[in-house]
């Protein structure tokens, strides 16, 4: 018998996101310090110690990831849908500087003034980047008056900023803790970081623009005007049938642009030469054993760090051309929505420059292949439903939906792989019934360090700070072992792609017998929030995160290649 998830959100975390939606609903300035109570009694699993007089370094650094370089210079964040909505409200965002985060793909514009533009494309941004920016001025704040009592100068604070035990010592915290604040900065803005944590408290404000549904929906359709040339051709005599895909940008243009594995030489060469992250032996010796399967995920993983080796995007440049000439053209932001997107025509693809891992039998069918792969760079949240929604619209035959995304594991390691069949949805408050497209024996042969564990059961939260133990307690025990953020807004989007209604609210709804095309959904462990060894907030991925990611992007490809073959037979 089918038991329904328990009551998704505790008192504290329903009362904190109530508080920040009817205060975010003022046509004025909010200032942040009015959401600091209802977010450190929220007892977030990710901001542990929001009520301790002792800094809490993790969640500071996990913040100041998510947010721009501009961050200790700005005091007022502007959310708004448009460029329209911002003009209108008097702020002309076309004329500020662009600003990038590290560990968030969303737009920013800084005025240079203390004022910094934030693009919403669903309400999932709102969710993120309001406890996001109120854990950032709690523990600015707590640092703030710890070294105010300890160090005698701006000066001494800098000088402390270059040593991490004289940090530590100055903070009266671990020498590990330290350093998860001094990467917090990162090196390009250390120095500018500590000057203004002593300097100035943070009094943080926020400012909501009008926001409407009908302003994600005109994003997402200013995102699909962005693609729609690329992907229906002037001489297409319909408009092709889609295999819809999910993932990062990387993985399925190193799996079949063959960039990577064409300049293999030169890759090996650099690397033998630079010895980024001490790889360069490593690469050396698999390269000497002539053997293509081991030698990809290195070329994969060093591709990155090998493009910007080079000054300015001349080498980037030179790695889009050569993709589009074997049927692979990358969109940058398409409609100027930062959620890149690629299209794969897959009878362009060269077959001899595919990975090894996808070679089968029958694959030089795909030259009759009239199909088109459209894959699209891990929207956030909401962003999914409106993305998919718009893009159903616009698309021929849908001939399968595959998710990839990263999540929390409540019951394995970072860098395992889950496959789940039912999901529960804090969006909607539906429970989804599908069928998995995938099982553990697709994966777990191009997995080499994680476990696959198949038969799961996912959880689609609002955000990763909105979550607490009496939240993931009350999930583990019904079964519930996956936390993600993407899966229950793309499965709403797929039920309105092949039922005459909108996605219900509050239902068990099951998929697998209205659904005419494959559905498919992968994740990847990156965080064990049960863990205290293993955490989202410390643990980096680098090359021992890639082998998942890949081994998820290796099966949807070949799935993809499977399907279509088989059709052409």
């Amino acid at each position: 018998m089918l038991r329904s998830p328990p009551e998704p959100e505790s008192e504290e975390i329903s009362l904190y996101i109530s508080t920040y939606y009817s205060l975010l609903r003022s046509s004025g300035e909010v200032r942040v310090r009015a959401f600091e109570e209802g977010h450190a009694y929220s007892g977030s699993s990710l901001h542990a110690g929001a009520l301790d007089e002792e800094p809490d370094l993790s969640a500071f650094a996990y913040a100041a990831a998510r947010l721009p370089d501009d961050m200790p210079d700005v005091d007022l964040i502007i959310l708004g849908q448009s460029h329209e909505l911002f003009e209108a409200a008097g702020y002309d965002v076309r004329q500020w500087k662009i600003a990038k985060t590290r560990g968030r793909r969303r737009p920013l514009r800084y005025d240079g003034n203390g004022k910094l533009a934030v693009f919403i494309a669903s309400a999932s941004d709102i969710d993120d980047l309001v406890p996001i920016v109120t854990a950032y001025q709690i523990e600015w704040n707590k640092i703030h008056n710890r070294l105010r009592r300890v160090a005698p100068s701006p000066e001494a604070m800098v000088e402390a900023t270059r040593d991490p035990v004289a940090l530590a010592a100055a903070l009266g915290v671990s020498v590990e803790d330290a350093q998860k604040l001094l990467d917090a900065f990162g090196p390009a803005r250390l120095e500018r970081g500590g000057r203004a944590l002593y300097d100035r408290p943070l009094d943080l404000r926020v400012r909501m623009l009008a926001a409407s549904y009908s302003q994600y929906q005109r994003a997402a359709q200013r995102w699909w005007s962005g693609i729609e040339p690329a992907y229906v051709k002037r001489t297409e005599p319909r408009r092709p049938p889609v295999y819809f895909v999910s993932s990062n940008t990387h993985a399925l243009a190193n799996l079949v642009g063959g960039y990577a594995r064409s300049h293999a030489d030169e890759i090996v060469a650099w690397a033998r030469l630079r010895d980024p992250e001490g790889l360069g032996d490593e690469v050396a010796r698999v390269a000497a054993l002539n053997d293509p399967t081991q030698l990809a995920p290195l070329l994969y993983y060093l591709l990155r760090q090998y493009i910007h080796s080079s000054s300015g995007t001349s080498k980037m440049n030179e790695v889009r051309a050569f993709e589009a000439t074997k049927g692979l053209v990358h969109l940058s932001e398409p409609g100027h929505i930062d959620v890149d997107a690629q299209i794969a025509h897959l009878r362009e693809l060269d077959p001899e420059l595919l990975d090894p891992r996808l070679k089968m039998p029958g694959i030089e069918r795909l030259k009759k292949s009239d199909a088109v792969l459209v894959n699209i760079d891990y929207p956030l949240g909401m962003a999914a439903y409106h993305l998919l929604s718009r893009l159903g619209q616009g698309v021929g035959e849908v001939r399968g939906i595959y998710i990839m995304g990263k999540a929390a594991t409540l019951n394995g390691r970072v860098g395992d792989v889950m496959l789940s069949g039912n999901v529960y949805d804090e969006h909607s408050k539906n429970t989804f019934l599908f069928k998995n497209a995938f099982t553990a024996r697709d994966v777990a042969p191009y997995l080499r360090h994680g476990s696959v564990f198949d038969n799961q059961k996912a959880v689609t939260v609002r955000s990763a700070f909105l979550q607490n133990k009496e939240y993931m307690d009350a999930f583990y025990s019904s079964g519930y072992t996956v936390l993600e953020m993407e899966a229950g807004p793309f499965l709403g989007a797929t039920y309105e792609l092949v039922n005459p209604r909108r996605v219900p609210t509050d239902e068990v709804v099951h998929l697998s017998a209205h659904t005419p095309f494959d559905v498919g959904i992968v994740h990847y462990a990156s965080d064990t929030p049960y863990s205290r060894r293993q955490s989202l907030l410390s643990k980096s991925l680098s090359f021992f995160g890639v082998d998942a990611t890949y081994a998820c992007a290796i099966a949807i490809v070949r799935r993809v290649i499977e399907l279509e073959v088989a059709r052409l037979a």
